[in-house]
This record gives C-alpha cells, structure tokens and sequence, in this order.
C-alpha cells in the first residue's frame, strides 16, 4: 500500500492523492482535540471570534494526551488516540469553517464527516489504539496548550510531531468510508451464515 509523508500545513491537493488504505506520516504541527474542545471551536465560530490555534491545512487529533510538568514546560508521556464517533457532531462544521486537513483518531467515523471529507479534501486516519507511548515519541514538544479551564484531556494541546504515524486513511475525498465498508461486509457475511444455518 502506498506510504506518504506529509507536512503541515498540508495543501488540498496532497490529501486528494490519498486513498482509503494508504498509510501517511505526518510531521509538524499537531492539535489536539475532543467533545468539549470541539463544542467550544463550534461556539467561537458561530460568535465570529478568533480561535487560539490556526487549523486551516492542519492536523486535528482526538486524543486526551497524559502530560506532566517539567522544566517549566510540558512533557507528553502518552498520546493515544480517542474514540472519534463521540465527535461526528461536530466534525462535518469543523472541517467545513476551519479548513483541517487530516483528522486523526480511532473508531471510524460517519456520514457528515465522510460528505465533508470529500467536498472540502480531507481525510480522516486511524491511529492504532493501545499505542499511546509510540505516538509521545514523534512528539518532539508542546509548543503550547490553549483552553486548560476545560481539563488537561479536553484542552487543545499543540505539539510539533515528527513522522506521526503510521495513520491508516480511513475516509478519503471519494466518498469512501473503510469502517463503513467493513461493517457492511460483516453484516452480509452474518446474513449469509444465518440463511445457510437456517435461522432467517
């Protein structure tokens, strides 16, 4: 499968080259986000205000990273990624206003962000689950950390990454959707077994 590597800001035209199944690493600028980040981006939209972190041709990341304080800075001990469906509210209107570029998570998301993917070139990735110490290590710092009233996990921490990765392209500019895609064949695999099973 093909591999990319990608920096940010990144352009429309390097993610419309992307294929669901393609891996890509990212290097650069990182922002964190989660649900009640994501309500607050909402809110500063509809308010026309100006957000902390500019995202346009940038990486958005589900994820409550584990830090810790350390010489008058941060320190990233762990980045794993969050379950992205509890951001499919929002992700569609982000993508939309704000111009992301590659959205990372886990879990797979629907059918507004897949629409807004392909309409305004963006992909959203997979990063693997349980591999929280692999994804600190491409951290190279937090070069800040906006909205630490809403909690350590809920802020927007922005790091500079170096080879983040790998990222599974899971939706793509095309209208595909690989967790959609699997779902389906599972469930027609399921009714196949059932009618040879007699149980339909």
């Amino acid at each position: 499968m093909p591999t990319y590597y990608l920096e940010t800001p990144v352009s429309e035209a390097d993610v419309r080259k992307l294929r669901v199944g393609d891996i890509v690493y990212v290097s650069g600028i990182m922002v964190t986000a989660r649900d009640a980040a994501h309500r607050r981006i909402m809110e500063y939209v509809r308010e026309g205000r100006e957000l902390p972190v500019d995202l346009r041709g940038g990486v958005l990341y589900h994820c409550g990273p584990v830090v810790r304080r350390s010489g008058g800075g941060w320190e990233v001990v762990a980045a794993g990624p969050t379950t992205s469906t509890r951001m499919e509210l929002y992700e569609a209107d982000v993508i939309r206003e704000l111009g992301v570029r590659i959205v990372v998570g886990k879990g797979g998301m629907g059918k507004r962000t897949m629409e807004a993917c392909r309409e305004y070139g963006a992909v959203y990735t997979i990063f693997t689950g349980g591999a929280a110490v692999l994804a600190s290590n491409a951290i190279k710092r937090v070069v800040k950390v906006e909205w630490l009233d809403l909690g350590i996990p809920e802020a927007l921490w922005v790091f500079e990454v170096e080879n983040f990765g790998p990222l599974l392209v899971s939706i793509d500019t095309y209208g595909r959707n690989l967790t959609a895609e699997v779902i389906e064949t599972a469930r027609k695999k399921r009714e196949e077994v059932f009618r040879k099973l007699g149980l339909t």
